[in-house]
């Protein structure tokens, strides 16, 4: 499959040599960030593939600082669309494949939530035991068609014998917006699920949940709407733009990201602040995967042993990043990542439930 074949490039913008947009080409890198925007947003209910515009959105990012960056960018162009909504899920796993292959992390911008189906299967292709983490203010384990929606991609996920899922993690869910089975069956088989008031104001209870991402997408339904919605689903309530902006950083900043979906973004907003908001998001995740790249290798932890009852339980601080793990092997790899919040509470006698799960 050529690239010229299912890619239309980005037109030029005119930029400052400070800004982000001298920074990016148009060919796939080594070990680099991957940009790709798609029209498809077929997975919704009376959805359509029609030809977007997202040079507003280009045009807000490309002028962005490039700061000190140094991993290479690229930003592919708009996916043409299948002629089926299921030919658009080959064609972007694909184009996931390529990137894979070249160790670069790929960024999908646009297109219905269920295209988060593709991602994990382009990455299950190539590893295995993925940890992935939505955030979404929505949880639908429906599993009504074989075509892929919105509405059961997940369903799909989790039913696959193909796939290859270790841990997931649901972030911003709103109760009064959720059917009450579909949380507590989650709950059940024991993936950890967030409500949205436990992501605001701050990062820190829930950064955990991305620092081991493989795969990391976000239901723009989960950001709170201003103007004429910045999702296709716009919600007055959600996480407000220094909160998701901050958790844009925080997903970037995980030791295993390959790859990133941002979903149901309302490409036809007439009000430029949706734009801006969607390219200052953009901006902070490549800020974040720069910051990690520049993380040092070598690592010193301190540990803090916490008895509770009769047991005794050790918690272990990165002096470097000042981030928290709960266990007591030696290899780091097998600790749990917690916050410091969940260490001064085990101080306290109360240990979080999911720190001892398995």
């Amino acid at each position: 499959m050529n690239i010229e074949d299912i890619l239309l490039p980005p037109k030029p913008l005119k930029t400052e040599k400070w800004q982000l947009g001298t920074l990016l080409s148009n060919e796939i890198p080594e070990n680099g960030i991957v940009l790709v925007f798609c029209s498809d947003y077929r997975g919704l209910k009376n959805g359509s593939a029609e030809i977007l515009d997202f040079k507003k959105v280009r045009k807000e990012l490309y002028q962005l600082s490039r700061l000190d960056f140094e991993m290479p960018i690229c930003d592919l162009g708009d996916l043409i669309s299948g002629k089926s909504h299921q030919d658009t899920h080959y064609i972007l796993q694909e184009v996931l494949s390529m990137c894979h292959y070249k160790n670069s992390i790929s960024v999908i911008v646009g297109g219905s939530n269920d295209l988060a189906f593709s991602l994990f299967s382009a990455l299950n292709f190539h590893q295995k035991n993925i940890n992935y983490t939505q955030i979404s203010n929505i949880i639908s384990l429906l599993n009504d068609s074989e075509e892929i929606t919105e509405k059961n991609f997940l369903a799909k996920i989790f039913s696959s014998k193909e796939f290859s899922l270790k841990n997931y993690h649901h972030l911003g869910y709103q109760k009064h917006l959720n059917e009450v089975d579909s949380v507590k069956l989650m709950k059940e088989v024991a993936f950890d699920v967030i409500r949205l008031a436990e992501m605001m104001n701050s990062t820190e209870r829930t950064e955990p949940f991305f620092r081991r991402a493989d795969l990391v997408t976000l239901n723009c339904d989960a950001v709170e709407s201003r103007g004429d919605g910045f999702s296709v689903n716009p919600q007055i309530n959600g996480l407000n733009n220094r909160e998701i902006c901050a958790y844009m950083k925080e997903i970037g900043l995980s030791e295993n990201l390959k790859s990133v979906g941002i979903f149901n973004f309302n490409a036809n907003s007439e009000a430029l602040l949706n734009h801006q908001l969607l390219a200052q998001i953009i901006w902070h995740l490549i800020e974040g995967i720069n910051i990690q790249k520049s993380h040092p290798v070598e690592r010193l932890y301190e540990t803090f042993w916490v008895l509770i009852d009769d047991d005794q339980f050790a918690f272990k601080r990165d002096t470097f990043t000042d981030l928290w793990y709960f266990g007591e092997d030696e290899k780091v790899a097998n600790l749990i990542p917690c916050s410091r919040f969940e260490y001064e509470e085990a101080i306290r006698g109360v240990l979080n439930p999911r720190l001892i799960k398995n």
